[in-house]
C-alpha cells in the first residue's frame, strides 16, 4: 500500500480537529489519528504537539477564506463587488463549515495573523473604494462599514451553519443585511439594489 503524503496526512488531521471540536468531542491524540492511518506522533512531526494543531486549523481556515475572496475580481461597479464578497465569505464557510466555526472557536493564536487581518483589509478596501466613486456618501469611515457587514455576515452564517436556521435563510436575508447596510451607508436603495443583486448572484458562477 502506497504511504500518503506528508502534507495529505496533515491535512487530514487537521480537517479532523475541527470536525472533532465542531461536534464538541473530546480532541485527544488517538481519538485524532484514529481511522486516518497515522500515528499519534504525526501530531508531533507535523505541528509539534496540540497546541500546533489549533494553530494549523485555524490557520487553514483564514487561509481557504483569503484564497477565495480572492477568486472576486473588481468590475465597475464597487457596490457590487462588495456584495459579491459577502456571498464568497458565506460560501467558504458552507464549503468548510467545521474549519469556519474553529477558526472563530478554537482559542490558539495563529502562525500568520496577516491572513486574518488581510482577509478583513479587503473589506474595508471595497468600502473605501464604494466611498471614493460617490457610492457612500455618508460614510465617515470604510473600516466600520466593513466591520459591520463582517459581523452581520457572521451571525447569519453562524445560526445556518449550527442549524438554527435552514441554508435558505441566506438567501433571503443576508442580500436585503446587504442593502441595508449600504444604504445606511449613503447609497442610493434602488441603485444599491441592483448592485447587491448582481454581486449576490455571481456566487452561482463562481469557481
Amino acid at each position: 500500500m502506497p504511504r500518503t503524503a506528508p502534507a495529505a496526512v496533515r491535512l487530514v488531521l487537521v480537517e479532523r480537529a475541527a470536525q472533532m471540536l465542531a461536534r464538541r468531542e473530546p480532541v485527544t491524540l488517538r481519538a485524532l489519528v484514529e481511522g486516518t492511518g497515522a500515528s499519534t506522533m504525526a501530531v508531533y512531526t507535523h505541528f509539534g504537539g496540540m497546541p500546533g494543531l489549533w494553530r494549523a486549523v485555524r490557520q487553514e481556515g483564514f487561509t481557504r477564506l483569503a484564497a477565495r475572496l480572492d477568486q472576486v475580481r473588481p468590475t465597475s461597479d464597487p457596490v457590487r463587488d462588495l456584495a459579491a464578497l459577502g456571498a464568497a465569505y458565506v460560501d467558504n464557510a458552507l464549503s468548510n463549515p467545521a474549519l469556519y466555526r474553529t477558526m472563530y472557536d478554537a482559542v490558539a493564536e495563529l502562525d500568520d495573523p496577516q491572513a486574518a487581518a488581510a482577509a478583513f483589509g479587503v473589506l474595508v478596501a471595497g468600502a473605501a473604494r464604494a466611498r471614493e466613486r460617490g457610492r457612500f456618501a455618508d460614510a465617515g469611515d470604510p473600516e466600520a462599514v466593513a466591520t459591520q457587514m463582517w459581523a452581520a455576515g457572521h451571525g447569519l452564517t453562524m445560526l445556518v451553519i449550527t442549524g438554527v436556521l435552514p441554508r435558505e435563510a441566506l438567501m433571503v436575508h443576508a442580500p436585503a443585511i446587504l442593502t441595508a447596510l449600504f444604504v445606511g451607508a449613503g447609497d442610493d436603495e434602488d441603485r444599491c439594489r441592483r448592485s447587491v443583486r448582481a454581486g449576490w448572484s455571481a456566487r452561482l458562477r463562481s469557481p
